[in-house]
C-alpha cells in the first residue's frame, strides 16, 4: 500500500468516526407530542395514539405545537395528523359542547332580569364559541356564546 493510499484510508476512517460520533446527539430535555398512527379529521385523539419525544440538543420546535400529551388528549383533529410529526395546535380543536340541530336553552341576562327560551343550534360549538341559534317560538335567528353548561348566552333578543 502506498503512502498516498494509506493517507486516504486514514482520512476516510476519521470522517466516518466523526459521522458516528455526531449520530448520537446530546439530549436537550425538551419534549414534543407526536402521534403513533394516522389520525383523521373529525377523530377524537386518544392518549394511546400519542407519545412524547425528546428533541436533540439545539433543536427548537416550531411555535404553537403540542408540547405534551395533555395538551391534545381528547381534542378533535381538524386535519390528518401523520405519525411522528409535530402536532400544530391549529390542527386540533376542542370537542363540540353543542352539536348542530341540538335543542338548547338560550339565556339573556341583564342585571336582575333573566330571560330564557328554547332554541335549536344552527352550528356546532365548544365553550366560548359564538354560534347561531333559532328561537323555537319566534323563528328568529340569534347569535350567542356557548357556555360551559351547554346553554347559549345571548346579548340581545
Amino acid at each position: 500500500m502506498t503512502l498516498r493510499a494509506f493517507h486516504r484510508l486514514v482520512v476516510a476512517a476519521a470522517a466516518g468516526l466523526t459521522l458516528i460520533a455526531g449520530a448520537a446527539p446530546a439530549m436537550s430535555g425538551e419534549t414534543v407530542a407526536v402521534t403513533n398512527r394516522v389520525i383523521y379529521p373529525g377523530e377524537a385523539i386518544p392518549a394511546d395514539a400519542l407519545r412524547e419525544v425528546i428533541l436533540r440538543d439545539g433543536k427548537v420546535p416550531p411555535s404553537a405545537v403540542a408540547m405534551s400529551i395533555n395538551d391534545i388528549e381528547g381534542k378533535i383533529a381538524r386535519r390528518t395528523l401523520l405519525p411522528g410529526r409535530y402536532i400544530a395546535m391549529a390542527a386540533v380543536r376542542d370537542a363540540w359542547l353543542v352539536e348542530q340541530g341540538a335543542s338548547v336553552q338560550m339565556v339573556f341576562i341583564s342585571g336582575p332580569l333573566t330571560i330564557s327560551a328554547a332554541a335549536v343550534t344552527l352550528q356546532p360549538g365548544s365553550a366560548g364559541d359564538l354560534v347561531k341559534v333559532r328561537n323555537i317560538d319566534s323563528g328568529k335567528i340569534i347569535s350567542g356564546t356557548v357556555m360551559a353548561d351547554g346553554t347559549i348566552r345571548v346579548s340581545d333578543l
